[in-house]
């Protein structure tokens, strides 16, 4: 669809004006662009949100099972002293029955007291019990979630040493791949994409994405967030389809995201994205600095299915 935006792109530059119905088509179309940057923005918010409520709760888990452990200790050691206290209760009452009649009301009390403590000496075992119990099963699922975590981990840097092969060929300072909370992040700067206020991919930028796509298209275990980033500097020439940066990273985004499917990775898997110039990694004040600032960040985060299925069955 974006060939044919182009092309009547370029038919209006040409034309000396165009049809009423042919603009608000136009216009319904770049709304509902925007309707869907924002979804995929909550999109992305909720994910990142997931996560923390995922640290938050594996972090719980730890300290609950921290606790548990000093309660079972407590009670190991409330135990060992009612046995102790049992045994003297026993040996008195022993003692007691070889005692003359006169003691026998002292007995009855010491017998009461001896049941008591039998109760409560069987109510704490059951007690302890349980809690150990819940410890077992506690620390069984907080290593099963630190395994998934540490495979997750494992299955990220895997990712990015496959992303970093496949992309060797392309200069350093045209591109960068790393790790950052979890996710794979591929920067590409603007040298290596697109001239100056342009939404077409150059040839060497092309060789670049279908490199990447080539890496990623059998990983069906990920989803790839394409986020479009420009620096302050106003775009020069606008139009009905493009008003302003945010405009230019989310039409960038999306032709990304167009070499990236053509060349295997599947749709279901591609969000398109643009921050414009309003999450810089650099100052805007000199040219190096909005250099950094214009680029293209392709997001990769692993699937979390998996534990939020152990989280929700907690």
């Amino acid at each position: 669809m974006m060939k044919y935006l182009v092309a009547f792109f370029i038919l209006i530059m040409v034309s000396a004006c165009v049809t009423q119905k042919k603009y608000d088509d136009l216009l319904s179309e770049k709304i509902q662009l925007e309707s869907d940057l924002a979804n995929c923005k909550d999109s992305l918010e909720s994910a990142d949100g997931s996560l923390k409520r995922l640290d938050k709760s594996v972090n719980k888990l730890r300290t609950d099972t921290t606790v548990l452990g000093q309660k079972i200790r407590q009670t190991e050691s409330v135990l060992s002293g009612l046995n102790r206290e049992h045994d003297q209760l026993e040996t008195y009452y022993n003692n007691l029955l070889n005692n003359s009649g006169k003691l026998t009301r002292d007995l009855a009390q010491q017998q009461e007291r001896l049941l008591a403590l039998k109760e409560n000496l069987e109510q704490t075992k059951r007690v302890n019990e349980s809690l150990s119990t819940d410890l077992s099963e506690r620390e069984r699922k907080v290593k099963e979630l630190e395994s998934i975590l540490k495979n997750k981990d494992k299955a990220v840097q895997e990712l990015k040493k496959k992303i970093t092969s496949a992309l060797l060929s392309f200069k350093e300072n045209d591109l960068t791949v790393e790790v950052k909370n979890g996710k794979v992040y591929v920067s590409l700067a603007e040298q290596l994409l697109f001239q100056s206020g342009s939404t077409v991919i150059d040839k060497k930028g092309v060789m670049a994405l279908q490199q990447l796509a080539k890496a990623l298209k059998d990983q069906n275990d990920i989803h790839i967030m394409v986020e479009g980033h420009t620096d302050d500097v106003p775009i020069s020439r606008t139009s009905q389809y493009m008003k302003d940066n945010w405009d230019l990273s989310v039409l960038r985004a999306t032709s990304i995201i167009r070499i990236l499917t053509e060349a295997g990775v599947a749709s279901n898997q591609v969000t398109a994205a643009g921050r414009g110039e309003f999450s810089p990694v650099g100052i805007n004040d000199d040219a190096q600095g909005r250099q950094k600032n214009r680029r293209t960040e392709i997001i990769i985060t692993p699937d979390l299915d998996e534990l939020f299925r152990i989280l929700e069955t907690n």
